[in-house]
C-alpha cells in the first residue's frame, strides 16, 4: 500500500528499479522522451453513480471554493519554482484525426498526468489526476479540468503555457514542463517497438466500446499499438479511475520494452521511433539538446521505483452533478489535501 499523510492506495509499482548505463545520445532521447509523454487520450465519461453531501447546497460547496479574488484565493495561488525538483505535465488529447473528435473535443485533455523528481532525494511520483475534476480554470471560468488546455489554446497566451499556470495552482507545485500528443503516436510508437508485455492478475473484457468483445486473459499478454489501446482506452467495463491506472500499466510497460531494444544495432528503427515522437508531440522540453537529456538522464535513472498513484473517489475527489453533467469536486471543497499529496508523495 501507499501511504501519504493518510491517504492509502494501492501499489501498482512492481517493476524493478531501472539504471541504464546506456549514453548513446539517441537512447536517452528517446527514453526521457517516453517517460516525460506520460499520457495520451481517452474516451468520454465514465458510468458512476452520484454521491452528494446534502448537509450543504452544491453552489454554496463551489463557491466556498471560489468566493475570494484570484489574487486572494488560498486555492489558487501560483507556487513558486522549486530549483531542485522537476515537474512535468503529461497531457493526452484524442487529436483532430480520431474518429470521435468532432463528438468529444479534439483539445480536451482526457488524461492528465503529473511526473515529479526530487533531485535531492533521488526519488520520483506520477500522478493520475482526474479529468472531471471541476475547478476554476480562469478567473470567473468555471469547468473540468480537461478544459484547462483547449482554453489556454483558444482564449490565452497558449495551450502549453496556460495548462502548466493552471496545474500549477491546482496542484500546489511549479510546473517546469508539459508535453501534449494524440493517442494516435502512443500506437505508432508501440508498433514500432514490435509490441509490448503486460501481465495481468486477472482476466479483463470490453464487451461495448470497440464493436466487438475485447478479451484479454489472465497472465501474460503480447500487445500490438491498436490492442495496447484498446486495453488503456476501455472505459465501460470500468470506470476512469481504473483506466487511469491501466493507462500507467501501459506506459510503463513501452518504458520497459524501450530498454531492451539495442539502439544502435538498428538505426532504421530508432529513427523512425525518434520521427514519430517529434512529429506527434507538442512540448517546451528541448527534447533534442543532447546535453540536457543527459544530464536530465543520468538523474531520473539514478531514482528509486517510480511511485504510483491515481486520484479518485476512493481518497481526494467525490462524486455530484451540475447542470445534470457528472463532475468531481475536491474532498473538503478545497485543494488542500490534492496540494498536500503532492508535496508529500516524493519525500
Amino acid at each position: 500500500m501507499v501511504q501519504l499523510n493518510g491517504y492509502q492506495q494501492q501499489d501498482f509499482n512492481d517493476e524493478s528499479e531501472y539504471r541504464s548505463s546506456r549514453k548513446s545520445w539517441v537512447f536517452v532521447i528517446i527514453l526521457l522522451a517516453i517517460i516525460t509523454i506520460l499520457g495520451f487520450a481517452i474516451g468520454s465519461s465514465s458510468k458512476n453513480i452520484e454521491v452528494t453531501n446534502t448537509s450543504v447546497p452544491f453552489w454554496q460547496k463551489v463557491a466556498n471554493i471560489f468566493t475570494f479574488t484570484e489574487k486572494d484565493d488560498p486555492n489558487y495561488l501560483m507556487p513558486a519554482k522549486e530549483e531542485n525538483r522537476l515537474d512535468v505535465l503529461i497531457l493526452g488529447i484524442r487529436g483532430e484525426n480520431d474518429p470521435n473528435a468532432a463528438d468529444g473535443g479534439p483539445l480536451l485533455t482526457d488524461s492528465i498526468m503529473l511526473f515529479s523528481f526530487d533531485k535531492t532525494a533521488k526519488k520520483a511520483s506520477i500522478v493520475s489526476l482526474p479529468r472531471d475534476l471541476y475547478l476554476k480554470i480562469d478567473k470567473n471560468k468555471l469547468d473540468k479540468i480537461n478544459a484547462a488546455y483547449e482554453y489556454g489554446y483558444y482564449h490565452k497566451s497558449g495551450g502549453i503555457s496556460y495548462a502548466k499556470e493552471i496545474f500549477s495552482k491546482i496542484t500546489g507545485v511549479y510546473i517546469d514542463k508539459a508535453v501534449v500528443l494524440d493517442f494516435s503516436s502512443f500506437e505508432k510508437i508501440i508498433d514500432e517497438v514490435g509490441g509490448i508485455d503486460i501481465v495481468l492478475a486477472k482476466p479483463f473484457e470490453e464487451k461495448e466500446q470497440w464493436g466487438y468483445g475485447f478479451y484479454l486473459p489472465a497472465g501474460p499478454n503480447h500487445l500490438d499499438g491498436k490492442n495496447a489501446l484498446y486495453y488503456a482506452r476501455s472505459r465501460f467495463s470500468s470506470n476512469d479511475f481504473d483506466r487511469s491506472r491501466r493507462q500507467q500499466e501501459v506506459i510503463f510497460a513501452l518504458k520497459d520494452k524501450l530498454t531492451q531494444l539495442d539502439w544502435l544495432a538498428d538505426p532504421i528503427k530508432t529513427l523512425n521511433i525518434a520521427t514519430t515522437i517529434n512529429s506527434n508531440i507538442k512540448t517546451d522540453f528541448n527534447i533534442w539538446n543532447a546535453k540536457e537529456l543527459l544530464d536530465l538522464a543520468d538523474e531520473i535513472n539514478s531514482a528509486e521505483k517510480i511511485k504510483k498513484y491515481v486520484v479518485s473517489t476512493e481518497n481526494l475527489v467525490y462524486e455530484s452533478h451540475i447542470n445534470n453533467a457528472y463532475v468531481l469536486l475536491p474532498t473538503g471543497d478545497n485543494l488542500t489535501q490534492i496540494k498536500q499529496l503532492f508535496q508529500d508523495i516524493i519525500k
